[in-house]
C-alpha cells in the first residue's frame, strides 16, 4: 500500500508518500509545495495544482492529513483551515479516504512522546526510513503522518480481521 502524508500549510504544504508491506515502510517521495500568487486564492490554487500533480505522479492507495489546532492568530488559524481543505480535497478527488490525525497523536506513534519537538520527529522519521533524504520540517512532518497512518491502518485492519473471525 502507498500511503501519502499532507502536512498542511498555507505558504509551505509538506507531503510524503512511504510503501507499506506488512510492517515494512519504505520511502518513496517527498517535498514541499510552495504556494505562490497575489492573493490567497491563487495562493489555495498554486497548492491545489502542485498537490493534484503529486497524488498523479506517485498514486497513492492511502492519505492522511494532520489536524489543524487553534492559535492565539485566529486569522492565521483560519488561513491554515483553506490550506487543509485543499490537502483533503484533492486525495477525495482522488477517490482515496483520507486519514486525519492530531500533531499529539502523530508525534506519539512516531516518536513516542505526544510533545516532541521537530527535531525528534525528523530523527524518528530518519530512523524508520533509513537512508531518506528530508526536503525540509515540513516534509519530514508529512512521512510521519504517512507513518501514523500506515501504523493506526494497520491496527484497524488487525481489528476488522479478529471481529470477522469471533463473529464467524
Amino acid at each position: 500500500m502507498r500511503v501519502l502524508g499532507i502536512d498542511p500549510g498555507l505558504r509551505n504544504l509538506g507531503w510524503g508518500v512511504i510503501e507499506v508491506s506488512g510492517s515494512r515502510l519504505s520511502h518513496v517521495a517527498n517535498g514541499i509545495c510552495h504556494s505562490s500568487g497575489p492573493d490567497l486564492a491563487a495562493r489555495l490554487l498554486s497548492l491545489y495544482e502542485q498537490l493534484t500533480d503529486i497524488l498523479h505522479r506517485f498514486d497513492p492507495q492511502a492519505a492522511a492529513v494532520e489536524q489543524t489546532f487553534v492559535n492565539k492568530d485566529g486569522a492565521g488559524t483560519l488561513k491554515l483551515g483553506q490550506a487543509r481543505g485543499i490537502a483533503l480535497l484533492v486525495p477525495a478527488q482522488y477517490g482515496l479516504t483520507v486519514g486525519e490525525y492530531s500533531p499529539n497523536t502523530v508525534k506519539k506513534t512516531v516518536v513516542g512522546v505526544g510533545h516532541a519537538a521537530k527535531e525528534q520527529v525528523a530523527h524518528m522519521v530518519k530512523v524508520q526510513l533509513p537512508g531518506v533524504v528530508l526536503a525540509g520540517p515540513d516534509a519530514a512532518d508529512a512521512l510521519a503522518i504517512a507513518i501514523c497512518h500506515a501504523h493506526h491502518a494497520r491496527s484497524s485492519d488487525m481489528l476488522a480481521r479478529a471481529v470477522a473471525r469471533a463473529s464467524a
